[in-house]
């Protein structure tokens, strides 16, 4: 999934925001800083989606015969191969 580094940054505000609220939560660094880790972690979550999103695409294409995108068949191999990928990160 594509997301604006506005959004991404929207975030990771409402993340740092959320932690400095949380009354178990206590800070050793600044609010900034925790905000820049958890865009930082973000950034990784959804650089790993995109590569098991673009390895169950690609399952899909090596299949001998072709399957059209956005039919059932494909919905169900997609989640299926996407799952597997997921799998293999232990996730």
């Amino acid at each position: 999934m594509r997301i604006s580094r506005d959004k991404l940054n929207k975030l990771a505000h409402v993340v740092a925001d959320t932690l400095a609220e949380t009354e178990e939560c206590d800070f050793l660094e600044d609010r900034n800083t925790i905000r820049q880790e958890a865009r930082k972690i973000l950034e990784h979550l959804l650089m790993e989606e995109l590569k098991i999103d673009k390895a169950a695409k690609q399952k899909i294409e090596s299949q001998r015969r072709i399957i059209l995108e956005g039919s059932q068949e494909w919905d169900i191999l997609y989640r299926k191969y996407y799952n597997e990928e997921v799998k293999k990160l232990g996730i």
